[in-house]
């Protein structure tokens, strides 16, 4: 039995027809999961990192303890100089998830005294990582500038001359898909002396001519203080990494606990994110592909006059908004029946009334089930 507290928040849940569950895998047309580019099946990167495995003598199972104790395999090592340079930065450092990359940034970076600026849209493990900080926190307005400048104002006529100020944005919006102005923003940083942190999660595999992430591909690496790139998205694997310089490398190690006293991710997963960086860095077609798609998508939803619904994006996440959670699951069940995975994303995980389909685009996408997703969708709206 639970604590009467406890089951009264899961009553409360079924009420409101929010409850969660674990679902098993299916086989219908996926346009839910965040394997974009369809690393998570590519046997070239299996068959890559088993060939890593070998080179390395490391066919074991596990890192056998925290990469301060026994944890730090060479692949560790190498894998990180292959990020770095991929990334065009001076060192990374990983983590075993985004949520840990976060919630160890955020929780040792900013210092008591500091404060934290973040957009009212960031996720969770950034929320819950701000949460874990002795530093002051304020959100600004969803991508709005004008809001941002104006806490920045705010807190630098209030904050002694000792306070850090940190900013802390997200390239693509795991939610609604869609994308800060990075550059302006960077800008409004620099006028302000606030350090600039960008969570690319989203982004890598996806944005820019090599799907690097929009900081590069917006030129700007220089003017972000940090960056949280992970491997379980487009990548199809697991992992983060943070971004940045050697001396922030050096303070993570030392004081960031999500990173310290945990066990170190096994030799295999090194590998896997070495071989899918190669073949990202290879893999232009798949790249291109995706790209296609989603263009083809939004051209789609404007052919079929459904542009009111969608919140607008130009990433492989795009949002239709149902509303109310009964509704939201009503049509991702039509959707299923119609064999495209389509998830409904519900209330709490969004604000009451903006319940929605997140639709995900992949390069394995035909155009013939884009467009026909989109009819479904658009017999829903027309005929209700």
């Amino acid at each position: 039995m639970l604590p009467k507290k406890l089951q009264d928040k899961i009553d409360k849940r079924s009420r409101e027809q929010s409850i969660r569950s674990l679902g098993l895998p299916n086989h219908f047309i996926d346009f839910s999961s965040n394997d974009y580019l369809g690393f998570g099946s590519s046997k070239n990167i299996f068959n890559a990192a088993s060939v890593l495995l070998k080179q390395h003598n490391l066919e074991v199972n596990g890192a056998t303890g925290s990469r301060l104790l026994t944890g730090n395999h060479s692949l560790y090592l190498d894998t990180e100089k292959q990020i770095a340079a991929f990334h065009n930065t001076a060192a990374a450092l990983v983590f075993n998830s985004g949520y840990d990359a976060n919630l160890g940034f955020f929780s040792s970076v900013p210092q008591r005294g500091d404060v934290i600026l973040y957009d009212a849209l960031c996720h969770a493990s950034i929320r819950d990582g701000i949460g874990m900080s002795r530093a002051k926190a304020y959100k600004f307005a969803h991508n709005d500038l004008e809001s941002l400048e104006a806490l920045l104002l705010a807190q630098k006529q209030a904050s002694s001359s000792l306070c850090d100020l940190y900013v802390i944005t997200e390239s693509v919006f795991s939610m609604d898909g869609d994308q800060p102005e990075l550059k302006a923003l960077a800008t409004l940083c620099k006028k302000h002396r606030a350090y600039l942190i960008v969570d690319e999660a989203h982004a890598i595999g996806v944005i820019g001519n090599k799907a690097e992430g929009l900081v590069q591909a917006l030129g700007i690496e220089n003017q972000v203080f940090a960056r949280i790139v992970t491997f379980g998205k487009a990548l199809g694997c697991h992992g983060a990494a943070i971004l940045g310089s050697c001396q922030l490398k050096h303070y993570l190690i030392n004081f960031a606990r999500s990173f310290i006293y945990t066990t170190g991710l096994p030799p295999h997963t090194l590998a896997t994110i070495q071989a899918a960086y190669a073949e990202l860095d290879l893999n232009v077609l798949s790249i291109k592909q995706l790209k296609k798609n989603i263009t083809f998508f939004q051209n789609c939803i404007i052919k079929a006059g459904l542009t009111p619904h969608f919140i607008q994006s130009h990433s492989a996440i795009h949002s239709c908004i149902i509303g109310g959670n009964s509704a939201t699951k009503d049509v991702s069940a039509l959707l299923q029946k119609r064999n495209f995975d389509v998830k409904a994303i519900l209330s709490p995980t969004v604000p009451k009334g903006q319940e929605r389909l997140r639709i995900c685009l992949h390069t394995s996408n035909t155009e013939k089930d884009i467009a026909a997703l989109v009819t479904v969708l658009k017999e829903y709206f027309f005929n209700t």
